[in-house]
């Protein structure tokens, strides 16, 4: 065989493996973005009032919310403080 031929073919394979190398590390560093632990401390929009429970609508889903700090009127926006099941425990998002 051509020495040309092999040594190309070397150098490619040293970089296909150096490149999966690099992307296997990016992707073992990257934060989890799935489950609920990802939903604590973001807004939601409350639908139905909490008295202290209701509904609030997050990410184009309707949750079970549990207001823990007083009511919270229909409209007005709530930040999610906790998730047990699949209850999200919110408060008031001050202004």
């Amino acid at each position: 065989m051509n020495p040309w031929l092999i040594a190309l073919i070397v150098v490619l394979l040293a970089a296909f493996a150096a490149v999966t190398i690099i992307w296997g590390i990016r992707a073992h560093r990257l934060k989890v973005t799935a489950g609920v632990e990802e939903l604590i401390g973001k807004t939601a929009e409350v639908r139905n009032a909490l008295n202290p429970k209701g509904s609030v609508f997050i990410e184009g889903e309707l949750w079970t919310a549990v207001s823990e700090a007083g009511n919270i009127e229909s409209g007005e926006q709530a930040v999610i403080t906790k998730v047990d099941g699949l209850t999200l425990y919110v408060a008031k998002k001050s202004k």
